[in-house]
């Protein structure tokens, strides 16, 4: 039974609209480590802060963590049971990002007036820089979690569709 998920995936992905979906089938609480991270005024709260706030979160017993966070992924995946991949072409992630520009979004402490060019390059470096970490820990966590990696928009909405008991 589901009780402890995490999704991740380069941004704009869609990591967080699959969250959401997630949480509306299963009930689970969903945090988003976005919200964590940055401020409204688009600064970001201390290392300490951010892990206090995560550490307070991974003791809870039922939640859907949303987000990336390489340096926290390994301490995520020793607690999940569940976590999903949304390892997309980069022409899909770019599309996404940009589409999401001047909405107001759950996710995100603040409307994004443009894409950042940095932001856009951390994307393109993502496939690189870190794709090829985030499948390390998923080897040495995989027999202690459930692994589900779509590899398209139309895997994970499948997969949302799909008749079953998520909680």
């Amino acid at each position: 039974m589901l009780q402890k998920a995490i999704v991740i995936g380069c941004p704009g992905g869609g990591k967080s609209t699959f969250a959401r979906r997630l949480r509306d089938l299963t009930g689970l609480p969903l945090y988003y480590l976005d919200m964590l991270w940055h401020r409204p005024d688009g600064t970001t709260v201390s290392r300490e802060e951010f892990d206090a706030g995560l550490g307070r979160i991974l003791r809870e017993d039922r939640w859907i963590l949303d987000g990336n966070y390489l340096r926290t992924l390994e301490a995520r995946l020793a607690v999940c049971d569940a976590v999903f991949l949304l390892d997309f072409p980069l022409e899909v992630c770019l599309a996404g990002a940009e589409e999401r520009i001047g909405k107001r979004r759950e996710d995100m402490p603040w409307v994004e007036a443009s894409l950042d060019p940095e932001f856009r390059q951390w994307i393109l470096d993502f496939p690189r820089d870190q794709l090829p970490r985030i499948y390390e820990l998923l080897r040495k966590y995989r027999t202690d979690t459930a692994e589900i990696v779509f590899r398209s928009r139309r895997e994970a909405e499948d997969w949302l569709s799909a008749p079953r008991t998520h909680a």
